[in-house]
């Protein structure tokens, strides 16, 4: 067993954690406050490569590996949650899916524009009626001629309303249940698809959030990503790399909670010492740390069987599961030891709390991933 990065890897950690902290961390509070898109901080990153890291140089990318893509969602989430999440599902749920299932033709139309960051990918699954039951897809699509006309609505999709092409998945065979679901790339300005409003929420505020609505959109025949029918299997696909670029956005949050109360215990004196001296301090950092440690263990190990073309549908399911949910004590716990302060906009732990919740439902809910989990054990 080996726990050493590869020289790239390192390179590439140093190199993303340079960037984030200098040019996004200072600025990722007024971001949240503003709820103003970052394209400049986007813009810089398709300059350094991030925007299409993991894919081939074929195709515009930078041809690194999936550690090395969950090790920059890391630091880019350290430093600020909502560019995290934007880089996320721009490569795993926007980008990924032409890559993994697309024609040649498709690739080498549609991936150049996404990984050298001339635009953003997006992913079209959740509904209104159709979240965790992904097969409930009320979204049609039907073929007319040389076209596909696509019919209904999506919610709650990152870069949505931005999106230079979205991944949309609809039934064109309502008799065939979950086998009849097919996905289509659908470019930015398609006729008959509206982006709707962007979501107001608790956490991520700097990112895009969007409703989406096609009313007979059309788009060409060759469009169709990979075989009618595919979609349902495809997007299981899609989720499981999903699944691991969530748990690394939840471990760069962590860590950034951990950073941020180990400053401050260090600082903040009470009773004639700072409070990094008491014992239920310690505990709490320590029990932070160590749990950091094995998230980043568990998504590191999930990104590596992915990269060895292994089985890792379990393996990111748990990456997913533990990281988030230690996200969550993490953050928690960082905001109690901040005290009052903690609970202020004056300090970035409140906004690490409120960015780190949507890790335990993006992607799958914690409820689901237990779901995978468990039929997986029981080989059901």
């Amino acid at each position: 067993m080996d726990f050493e990065l590869t020289d790239d890897q390192r390179m590439i950690r140093e190199m993303v954690r340079t960037f984030a902290q200098k040019q996004i961390a200072p600025i990722a509070g007024e971001m949240d406050k503003t709820e103003e898109f970052p394209w400049p901080v986007i813009r810089k990153m398709a300059e350094l490569g991030i925007l299409g890291l993991p894919f081939p140089e074929k195709y515009g990318g930078a041809g690194a590996d999936t550690v090395s893509y969950a090790i920059a969602v890391e630091e880019i989430s350290r430093a600020s949650g909502s560019v995290g999440i934007t880089l996320a599902a721009h490569i795993s749920l926007g980008t990924y899916p032409i890559y993994a299932f697309g024609t040649e033709e498709q690739k080498q139309r549609f991936l150049p524009p996404l990984t050298t960051g001339q635009g953003l990918g997006a992913f079209g699954l959740t509904e209104p009626g159709a979240g965790s039951d992904a097969g409930a897809t009320k979204t049609t699509a039907l073929r007319q001629g040389n076209e596909w006309v696509i019919n209904g609505q999506k919610t709650f999709i990152t870069n949505g309303a931005i999106a230079e092409s979205i991944i949309v998945s609809a039934v064109t065979d309502r008799n065939r249940g979950t086998k009849g679901i097919s996905s289509f790339i659908v470019p930015k300005g398609a006729p008959g698809f509206q982006p709707g409003r962007n979501e107001d929420k608790l956490g991520l505020r700097a990112s895009v959030t969007s409703q989406l609505f096609f009313s007979d959109c059309r788009v060409p025949l060759e469009n169709l990503l990979g075989q009618a029918g595919d979609g349902f299997k495809q997007m299981l696909i899609t989720l499981d790399g999903g699944r691991i670029s969530i748990g690394a956005m939840a471990l760069g949050l962590a860590q950034a909670a951990l950073d941020a109360s180990l400053q401050y215990s260090k600082e903040r004196v009470q009773f004639g010492q700072p409070i990094a001296h008491f014992q239920a301090i310690q505990w709490m950092l320590a029990d932070m740390a160590t749990e950091i440690d094995c998230a980043r263990l568990m998504v590191y190990r999930a990104a590596w069987l992915k990269d060895r073309g292994k089985r890792f549908s379990r393996e990111a399911a748990m990456a997913k599961l533990y990281a988030s949910e230690a996200a969550g004590r993490a953050c928690n716990k960082a905001i109690q030891i901040h005290g009052g302060y903690g609970y202020t906009r004056d300090y970035p732990v409140e906004r690490y709390w409120r960015d780190a919740r949507l890790c335990e439902i993006g992607e799958g809910t914690s409820e689901i991933q237990r779901l995978v989990i468990a039929r997986q054990l029981l080989g059901a």
